[in-house]
């Protein structure tokens, strides 16, 4: 296999079409890394991933984008290692996010060398087209149906909810969206935001609106807690904060705290990553889905690749693609009836207009955290 011989980051905001709020602040846009490979062969390989504190960029540029050179495009699993023993094994939270854009830039320069897309590569086409959840940010009733709607006539069959802001909405939020999607399957997002005992309070008081799952009800760490809500009632429980590394996501399943895990890329530290944590799961039955924080059209296409392949990868993955301003590229996986067509050619299967990449390039990252309406606030976990 062709050889690195050059490697390039950029760092990219692409604004979104309206701001998002979420339980830890305000999103204007989502500020994400692009990289770009060269090797011996002449082949360019394209990889992106999500840059949400100023440590991504930083460990990409020290660390990760110095070790990638003279590596075969092929080795993906002991680059993601060389990076860890270079002593981010002890900052692994610190190096995923930078490790995966340079991992799946090194897939797509695979892909194109041997002439096949990359969910050949991980097993073959197991679903030819991937469902997505729509995403429902606002809280406001009116608000809430008239985007509901707008998934609707999409043709959307999933719908996510933001709660956990606080006891009251966190009922009239589910309660507007049941009312607004009929029988269609409903999750709730908490962003650990709940004490146990709140947990355990409104699971009762979501218990009629019958939600598929309720997603990080508490504390990141707190996996005895979240084994325990899934012991207390009928609601099942998913982990995504929870499940970053592979160690992640065996841990919670020895643990027994989940009945739902959602895996990204960027916080597993590659596409490889996440093969790997799926088929944990699928060894004890365990449904995945995707985990989405805007991703532009190399990260979307690598995602409809990993859903592609992976069996038990059975649930609408999440998106965010109806609130981004643009892309990088005119060639994102096509979203049709709120399902994505699975990419066919080599490798991602993304044309990245470079045009585009200099346009959105920025030197900072901005609005991933906090409120700037809100100068003193600041995101407490658990709320309440």
């Amino acid at each position: 296999m062709g050889v690195v011989i050059e490697a390039e980051a950029f760092l990219v905001r692409m604004p979104f079409v309206e701001d998002i709020q979420w339980g830890s602040g305000a999103r204007s846009g989502t500020t994400r890394l692009v990289v770009r490979v060269l090797t011996d062969a002449g082949i360019e390989g394209w990889g992106e991933s999500i840059s949400l504190i100023d440590a991504v960029p930083a460990v990409l540029r020290n660390a990760v984008l110095p070790l990638v050179a003279g590596y075969d495009v092929a080795d993906v699993e002991r680059f993601h290692r060389h990076v860890l023993g270079a002593g981010y094994y002890h900052h692994k939270r610190a190096a995923v996010m930078a490790i995966a854009a340079v991992e799946t830039a090194l897939w797509d320069a695979f892909g194109k060398e041997v002439g096949r897309p990359l969910h050949a590569l991980w097993g073959g086409l197991w679903r030819e087209r991937v469902e997505a959840s729509a995403y429902v940010f606002v809280s406001r009733p009116d608000a809430m149906r008239r985007r509901i709607d707008y998934f609707l006539e999409r043709g959307f069959s999933t719908f996510k909810v933001k709660i956990g802001v606080d006891e009251a909405s966190d009922v009239s939020i589910v309660e507007t969206a049941r009312r607004a999607i009929g029988d269609l399957p409903l999750r709730a997002d908490v962003n650990g935001a709940w004490t146990p005992g709140t947990a355990r309070r409104q699971l009762a008081r979501l218990a009629p609106f019958d939600l598929a799952y309720v997603e990080q009800p508490l504390e990141l760490d707190d996996l005895q807690g979240h084994a325990d809500l899934r012991r207390a009632g009928p609601t099942p429980i998913a982990l995504d904060e929870s499940a970053y590394t592979l160690s992640d996501v065996g841990n919670i399943v020895r643990a027994g705290a989940a009945d739902v895990v959602l895996l990204d890329p960027h916080e597993a530290g590659g596409l490889w990553q996440v093969v790997k944590q799926a088929a944990i799961c699928e060894s004890v039955g365990i449904p995945v889905t995707l985990h989405s924080g805007g991703e532009l059209a190399l990260s979307q296409a690598a995602y409809v690749h990993l859903a592609a392949a992976i069996p038990n990868m059975s649930l609408a993955i999440d998106t965010e693609r109806d609130y981004l301003a643009d892309d990088v590229a005119p060639d994102a996986p096509r979203l049709e009836d709120g399902r994505f067509e699975v990419p066919r050619a080599p490798g991602l299967g993304v044309t990245v207009d470079r045009e585009k990449l200099e346009r959105y390039r920025v030197g900072e990252i901005a609005g991933a955290y906090l409120d700037p309406a809100r100068p003193r606030w600041f995101p407490i976990k658990p709320a309440y």
